[in-house]
């Protein structure tokens, strides 16, 4: 479940804010050398203004697969190619787009969610298993059953209160 949590961070880390920041681009996946690879991988990733995103492309064939996989993100960035530099100017947030990103927290939230209950699922399965095999007790069964409940009700809690947090930030900027 904390893997789910961590995940679910890192794609919360790549939404667009008001700054130019490298982490908005992890979520993009580009179709090269047959197989989808983040930027990072391609070329250099800088941030030389708080508006503004370079990526120093290693691959001049990279260029053009990468203009495209930014066009077709979420983000919102026009890429400007300048040889095997790709410029990506940040523009201030409209209030349109504030509200857009808020719908995809939530969606976020609420995938990261649905993750953390079949994770719950899953182990009352095992659970039960084990008490068919009879390797656990009724009771044992019941109080395991209890603590993966507490730690999935804690994990949901936190989960809400990144997304209120996190949709509070892009509404303040």
């Amino acid at each position: 479940m904390s893997k789910t949590y961590d995940v679910f961070q890192q794609e919360l880390g790549s939404l667009r804010t008001g700054r130019a920041n490298a982490s908005m681009l992890d979520i993009v996946k580009v179709d090269v050398y047959g197989q989808k690879m983040p930027i990072n991988q391609l070329g250099s990733i800088t941030t030389p203004e708080p508006r503004s995103i370079n990526i120093q492309v290693w691959d001049v064939n990279n260029v053009a697969l990468i203009d495209s996989a930014i066009k077709k993100s979420e983000l919102g960035l026009n890429p400007q190619i300048d040889g095997q530099l790709i410029r990506l100017p940040v523009p201030d947030l409209s209030e349109e787009r504030r509200s857009e990103i808020k719908k995809i927290i939530k969606s976020m939230g609420e995938k990261c969610k649905i993750s953390i209950r079949n994770i719950r699922r899953e182990a009352n399965d095992e659970l039960k298993k084990l008490l068919k095999n009879k390797e656990i007790s009724e009771d044992d069964l019941k109080k395991k059953e209890k603590i993966i409940q507490d730690f999935t009700d804690n994990q949901i809690k936190v989960i809400d209160d990144r997304v209120i947090n996190k949709e509070k930030e892009i509404m303040t900027i």
